[in-house]
């Protein structure tokens, strides 16, 4: 029997995860996410077929990020109708990324349409896309065993990324397995557990987005935010916080919340300027199997909301997203999207990076050529809708939030393992340099093989 897996996205970049297990013939794919960054480039990728879906059978969703999630509704439309396997708040969230991921692309469509622009493409797919390709979902728990094709079972973990984030487990027969662990989350996040500790696996394709970085304590993030949001109110200014829809949002929430309660930041208005961020936190609010034990006991078990607070409103109406930029007081702004590239967060900054009172913060990682790293990088100017505004407010970078291990976390993490059976690592979903420092790591701490995985180039597992 021949096994081999291959990479169409996510290798040697942070976006566009997509890999292909192919086990004699049969063949299941492993996400299928959206490719990100220079908008011309990553609009490109998204549009190109990786390959033929001859003999794919199954998929499987490890969770419900736009970038792992984001072209499964193109399947349908290259030949798939398959089951698509994920857990149960992965398939929630996934069908509201989806959702929101079309309405943007059909909004984009329309303006630039108006606007007299002849070369705007379609959009990829549309809402009735979204809700075709649902049909095809199929909700598992954690622990639970299924057949994604004949002759392999498979069994999810928990990753511990954001809710219902999966690491899977291929038993593929005569005592061989594989695991793909998607996005490794770190230690004591909150809201979420743990990353679980895997069995013995021969082969393991990982994550090494934050391979050349160490985090800060995620509790030093919270003090450091409610300093900058103190002194930014002092001078009379806005905090903007771009942020993903999913996890980051609620994480941010969830201290705020904490923040407040304990008077550490002023008492100004609160908003989350994002309709998807409403909708996933009314998911979070429902998925408490996803909870760890001390989300349950803070806020559960004395039936309280850990999303809701005095001060807090979400904000789903588009008038209401306007009038904020016509409002002057201290505020805090949390909007999608996380990376700056599309969305009201667009908007906001508009309105608001040429005033020296305001202050971006910057809590997540920001891919190469996206308008999030230029002002992490604090480019002097920045286009947005194709002006250019002059970048005087305040950037703070937090980097305490992220919800991806860093590579000190990922030793730890692989160290509570046997890695005796372990063969190789692959690792995908990281930029070059990164990735060559955890490769290091890794075989430093005793792993036997490390190979970095390069888009396109089948890999060899058995026999």
């Amino acid at each position: 029997m021949s096994i081999s897996f291959t990479s169409y996205g996510a290798a040697g970049e942070v976006t566009g995860s997509n890999h292909v297990l192919d086990v004699d013939g049969q063949k299941i794919i492993i996400d299928f996410g959206l490719f990100q960054g220079h908008r011309i480039d990553a609009d490109t990728k998204n549009r190109e077929k990786p390959y033929t879906m001859d003999g794919v059978e199954s998929m499987i969703l490890t969770h419900a990020h736009a970038d792992h999630c984001g072209r499964i509704p193109l399947l349908p439309q290259y030949g798939f109708h398959g089951d698509i396997y994920c857990t149960h708040a992965t398939r929630d969230v996934a069908g509201i990324v989806m959702a929101d991921s079309a309405h943007i692309q059909e909004k984009d469509y329309e303006w630039l349409r108006h606007k007299g622009d002849k070369a705007v493409r379609p959009p990829l797919y549309t809402a009735s896309d979204v809700t075709q390709v649902l049909n095809n979902f199929v909700s598992i728990a954690y622990g639970r065993d299924f057949r994604p094709i004949d002759g392999v079972k498979c069994r999810f973990y928990d990753a511990g990324h954001i809710v219902g984030s999966a690491m899977a487990v291929l038993d593929l027969g005569n005592n061989r397995k594989i695991a793909f662990t998607g996005d490794l989350g770190r230690p004591d996040l909150p809201i979420v557990r743990d990353p679980d500790l895997l069995p013995p696996v021969d082969y393991l394709v990982c994550e090494s987005t934050y391979g050349d970085r160490l985090h800060d304590p995620i509790e030093d993030a919270a003090e450091e935010m409610a300093k900058i949001i103190h002194r930014t109110a002092a001078r009379g200014g806005k905090v903007l916080i771009p942020a993903f829809a999913i996890e980051r949002t609620q994480e941010l929430l969830y201290f705020l919340s904490l923040l407040k309660l304990d008077k550490k930041i002023p008492d100004i208005p609160i908003y989350v300027d994002s309709p998807m961020g409403f909708n996933v936190t009314s998911i979070y609010r429902v998925h408490q199997e996803c909870y760890d034990n001390e989300t349950i006991e803070t806020y559960v078990n004395q039936h309280k909301n850990p999303f809701g607070f005095e001060g807090l409103r979400f904000i789903t109406d588009v008038s209401e997203s306007m009038a904020l930029n016509e409002r002057h007081e201290p505020c805090v702004i949390i909007s999608s999207s996380g990376m700056c590239e599309a969305g009201r967060i667009l908007h906001h900054l508009k309105n608001n990076v040429e005033n020296p009172k305001n202050t971006v913060i910057v809590v997540g990682f920001m891919a190469e050529h996206t308008l999030g790293r230029r002002i992490v990088d604090r480019a002097p100017e920045i286009r947005i809708f194709g002006k250019l505004y002059k970048l005087r407010a305040e950037v703070a970078p937090i980097n305490g939030f992220s919800a991806h291990a860093d590579y000190n976390e990922i030793k730890s993490w692989l160290t509570r393992h046997d890695l005796k059976r372990l063969k190789k690592i692959f690792l995908v979903h990281g930029e070059e340099a990164p990735q060559l420092h955890l490769k290091q790591v890794l075989l430093d701490i005793g792993v036997k093989d490390v190979e970095i995985v390069k888009r396109g180039v089948e890999n060899k597992l058995f026999p």
